[in-house]
């Protein structure tokens, strides 16, 4: 079903986003090893939201 597939999409661009902002946090106060740590968290999640993005995509087009 699309709606589960942009949800999943959703889902992951959600904890991508919240990744780096906790990398940015970390950087900011000088803690580069937990910034950098949560920066590798957020590329994996960005990576999977792009991934789920693109199968939302190709299930919606599918619909139609």
């Amino acid at each position: 079903m699309p709606k589960d597939a942009h949800s999943k999409a959703a889902e992951h661009h959600e904890t991508a986003a919240k990744a780096h902002r906790t990398a940015a946090e970390h950087h900011g106060k000088g803690d580069h090893a937990k910034g950098h740590e949560h920066s590798a968290k957020a590329h994996e999640s960005s990576k999977a939201a792009h991934s789920s993005s693109d199968e939302a995509h190709t299930k919606s087009k599918s619909k139609k």
